[in-house]
């Protein structure tokens, strides 16, 4: 691993503040992102990718989970049912809102991006808990990472599905979407074939998603 980072000798290899150091500027500059991208629009300019795979992927870290604000109390609802002609709006939900023509941008402001905790199942099926993040990750065929997004882990997998096509759209010319049934839900459907895909997502039993 030395080695592979350019480091002939032990002795070379910068101490834990130099590392801290330089691993903020990345940060901040979003450098890896920015060469990443760079790779992928220098590699796919004339490809025409198959299938895209949409999936996330625990993100452990040494931190504490940020303390989660208390949310305001929603107004008390009227009671029974709705006058004839009387309309009870329903809040939004984000991906409602994605995919009401929210910019790019927006959308990723709207993510949580803070460590808290996170639940998954695993291939068995089994409950599995951490604490950190979430990478959301569009993947060509071979295993290729298109692009990517770091969430909250507690987000749910079917929020980051339109910022992230609409980043990997812009990057690479693909024809299926393939997700498991996390992302089944008619606003991404929709929002596939609107960008010319054919969508190939699990059906999901459950009639709501998160």
């Amino acid at each position: 691993m030395r080695r592979i980072c350019g480091w002939e000798a032990q002795y070379q290899v910068p101490n834990e503040s130099t590392f801290s150091r330089a691993y903020a500027e990345f940060s901040a500059s979003r450098l890896p992102e920015r060469v990443h991208e760079t790779l992928i629009l220098k590699s796919y300019t004339k490809e025409i990718i198959g299938h895209l795979s949409k999936d996330s992927t625990a993100i452990h870290a040494r931190e504490k989970p940020a303390k989660k604000e208390a949310k305001a109390k929603p107004a008390p609802k009227k009671r029974g049912r709705p006058k004839k002609g009387e309309e009870r709006p329903k809040p939004m939900t984000r991906l409602e809102k994605q995919s009401d023509g929210m910019s790019l941008q927006a959308m990723l402001d709207d993510l949580p991006t803070a460590c808290d905790v996170g639940t998954k199942r695993n291939s068995k099926g089994h409950k599995t808990s951490w604490i950190g993040y979430k990478l959301h990750i569009d993947a060509a065929d071979g295993g290729i990472p298109i692009s990517c997004l770091l969430s909250s882990a507690s987000m749910h997998d079917s929020q980051a599905a339109i910022p992230l096509a609409e980043i990997s759209n812009t990057r690479v010319s693909s024809l299926y979407d393939l997700m498991d049934a996390a992302y089944d839900a008619p606003s991404i459907h929709a929002h596939s074939q609107k960008l010319g895909h054919v969508p190939i997502i699990d059906t999901n039993p459950r009639t709501t998603l998160h």
